[in-house]
């Protein structure tokens, strides 16, 4: 879980300069090891492909179209959304995966407002997006933080602006391994798609419908596949939904 031109960190060219850390708390500090290790995918899920293309692909100028790309990583979705000519910004807590991020879109003469920080904290003011992607950031906070990313989601968007969010089910395998902390909260999952991933919430519906109740045409789907000869099974949902006007 994209050729827009967009302003940087600064008004002059920050693109290019180094990522200053500032302390997430959206996050498992795990993350930064993993991105700074581990080679990841370079692609948009077909979720995220979906979402935009229905919501913003009939815009006559895609760069007044502001997206806002929430825990990109190395920017997947980011380096999608840009290569489709709109306006993009993106946010993880991770150092290197935004200095990942840059590098990747530097190298295909593409930009993005691209910023390490807390998901909880977004550093835009109200109102400032049409859409925001979240594809499988969130799960990796409690619950309680969560909360407080989505509704920190819905400050940012425009009136009428459209969310789509993609979070593992309580079905996904180790689901009730490791330590528990709280309703589909573990820790140290032995074995299985979060074996080394440190914290993760899996999300029952129950959870669901209190992430997403202030918003309004509130779709959720199932998105699944397996692993290791189906020895794993991994789900998602996958929210679409819209802030009222």
């Amino acid at each position: 879980m994209i050729g827009s031109i967009t302003q940087s960190l600064n008004e002059s060219d920050a693109q290019d300069s180094p990522v200053t850390k500032v302390e997430a708390k959206s996050w498992d500090p795990i993350w930064e090891e993993l991105f700074r290790t581990q080679v990841w995918g370079k692609y948009p899920q077909e979720h995220v492909i979906r979402f935009v293309a229905r919501n913003f692909y009939q815009a006559t100028d895609r760069t007044t179209v502001q997206l806002l790309d929430l825990g990109a990583g190395p920017g997947a979705v980011s380096w999608y959304m840009a290569r489709e000519g709109f306006s993009v910004s993106a946010i993880d807590g991770s150092p290197s995966a935004i200095t990942q991020l840059r590098n990747r879109l530097a190298a295909e003469e593409l930009t993005a407002d691209a910023r390490q920080g807390d998901l909880m904290q977004l550093p835009w003011g109200e109102a400032s997006f049409d859409g925001v992607v979240d594809n499988t950031s969130m799960y990796a906070n409690p619950f309680e933080h969560c909360i407080r990313i989505v509704q920190e989601v819905r400050r940012v968007l425009k009136p009428g602006g459209v969310f789509c969010s993609a979070s593992f089910t309580d079905r996904t395998s180790g689901y009730g391994l490791g330590i528990p902390h709280g309703p589909g909260e573990f820790s140290a999952v032995p074995e299985g798609p979060f074996k080394d991933r440190g914290f993760v919430t899996l999300l029952g519906r129950v959870q669901l419908d209190i992430l997403f109740r202030d918003f309004v045409d509130v779709n959720i789907e199932r998105v699944s596949w397996t692993l290791g000869q189906q020895a794993q099974f991994i789900e998602l949902w996958v929210v679409t939904c819209r802030k009222g006007l």
